[in-house]
């Protein structure tokens, strides 16, 4: 018995090791050779009861350098607070901004898609990037940076969507693990050749390719996946790209109590069910593994009187682990999630696991 958990054990390992060397090629990315600014762009930005963030993060995309036309299309998703003034008021004084007013609407259509999707029809350009309304633009030439991805070819990119420091912060922590180990997977894929998701915080595309597909309608009744299912489907090995240039990176704000970032997860997690199957079994096998490794790693430090093969598997597993995820948080400006990372890694897994089994029983509704 001890003999087969040892083999499952070293399986589990190797599993691991595979995935964790598998993510750290990010950082041979290849940088753009030169940056054009040619491509008019359209900035999707949907808010709902975002008055706040607007005046705080609006400006940051408002001052973009960026010498072809781009406009900011400002949807208001139906907000109670005063969003659609806040809105107004930066119209006044910028000639970038075209709003669209979305009324309360009644039946199923009424969510962020459809939203999206009036915001997406508005848009004077073929090209969009699409951002959120508590996101800053970390660099004057964003704008630039990403849109200078698009070719006749690539229409999907993918950027990074980074998290505000919160000091002393375990859920901070956690959220920006989270954040960092889901980007490293998406950018990987993609990388692979096998994209399957972007984050709306951070993420381009052209209308025609939005179009082609009827938008959203395959997944208009699940509240979420406006970026993660849609991705799903459109992306390929030949019309995808990512950027991992620091200027292209947005800080968004995180979440600030343990219950809406449970139900943000339960909300992420009940998408992934409708992935493609090869994505599914491919992002399964990762999470199986991650926590097949602990379960079976304590039993065996319990049950076996031999431990050294245990301790080396360990050891071994580990130094991939702290290798891959000390490369890439260093690419991505994250340097200070590596000290906690395998406190947060076992953390994070107990979690996830929690929310697998709660949205068993119940499925998170709000957008």
């Amino acid at each position: 018995m001890l003999s087969y958990l040892l083999l499952s054990f070293s399986v589990v390992v190797a599993i691991q090791c595979i995935y964790y060397l598998l993510y750290a090629t990010i950082i041979f990315e290849k940088k753009s050779s030169k940056e054009k600014a040619s491509t008019p762009i359209s900035i999707v930005i949907c808010a709902k009861n975002e008055a706040e963030n607007l005046v705080q993060f609006l400006p940051s995309i408002l001052k973009q350098t960026y010498e072809a036309p781009f406009e900011i299309v400002l949807i208001n998703d139906r907000s109670t607070d005063n969003t659609l003034e806040v809105m107004h008021n930066f119209a006044l004084h910028n000639s970038h901004i075209k709003i669209v007013n979305v009324e309360n609407c009644e039946n199923f259509w009424g969510n962020k898609k459809y939203a999206l999707t009036l915001g997406i029809k508005a848009a004077t350009y073929e090209h969009l990037i699409l951002t959120d309304a508590d996101c800053k633009a970390n660099s004057n030439r964003w704008l630039q940076t990403i849109s200078s991805q698009f070719t006749n070819q690539t229409k999907v990119i993918l950027g990074y969507g980074a998290y505000q420091k919160v000091k002393f912060s375990l859920l901070n922590k956690l959220i920006r693990y989270e954040t960092l180990l889901t980007a490293i997977q998406y950018f990987s894929y993609a990388k692979l050749g096998t994209p399957y998701m972007g984050v709306g915080r951070n993420l381009a595309y052209t209308k025609s390719d939005f179009f082609k597909v009827n938008g959203f309608i395959k997944h208009i009744d699940i509240k979420s996946g406006d970026d993660d299912l849609f991705i799903n489907e459109i992306a390929s090995k030949k019309n995808t790209t990512y950027t991992l240039a620091p200027a292209s990176y947005t800080t968004s704000v995180p979440k600030r109590t343990w219950s809406s970032w449970i139900l943000q997860k339960r909300r992420h997690i009940s998408t992934a069910k409708h992935y493609k199957l090869h994505h599914k079994i491919g992002l399964g096998l990762f999470y199986s593994s991650q926590l097949l490794f602990f379960v079976l790693g304590s039993l065996l430090l319990i049950l076996e009187e031999q431990l050294q093969p245990v301790y080396l598997l360990i050891a071994i597993r580990y130094f991939v682990f702290m290798l891959a995820i000390g490369l890439t948080s260093q690419k991505l400006n994250e340097k200070d999630l590596i000290v906690s990372a395998p406190f947060t890694e076992i953390t994070l897994i107990f979690i996830q696991l929690f929310v697998f089994i709660k949205n068993k029983f119940s499925t998170p509704t709000h957008w």
